[in-house]
């Protein structure tokens, strides 16, 4: 049975120290990270439960504090780090994270996106 149920969370806020060169990582930067959690909501809209589902601001706040936790020199690391906690911590079928990074002049944003899966 293919899961389509889908918790989006949409350019959530971040700052956190993040960079290649040394001189970037000298101050916290501004980040919009978007997740994209997958899971049967089935049992949860039936019994219209929260300990059915995921909790979204549970969510929010372990990807404000692996954010806060260390500095990084890559988004991806920073991408891998969430989606793998998001994994471990709750019971979502897949995730997608993307994270933008506003550091090129002339440029709207960067962004990585990375996909992960139970088992993947």
């Amino acid at each position: 049975m293919s899961v389509s149920d889908i918790i989006t969370i949409s350019d959530m806020e971040v700052y956190c120290r993040i960079g290649v060169p040394d001189e970037e990582r000298l101050q916290d930067q501004r980040l919009l990270i978007t997740l994209k959690l997958e899971y049967n909501f089935k049992g949860a809209s039936a019994k219209d439960d929260i300990e059915q589902t995921i909790d979204y601001h549970t969510v929010y706040l372990l990807v404000k504090s692996i954010c806060s936790a260390r500095e990084r020199r890559l988004i991806e690391t920073l991408a891998e780090d969430i989606a793998s906690s998001i994994l471990d911590e709750f019971d979502a079928r897949c995730v997608r994270v993307k994270i933008k990074k506003f550091i090129l002049p002339e440029t709207n944003y960067t962004s990585v996106e990375i996909e992960r899966s139970i088992g993947a």
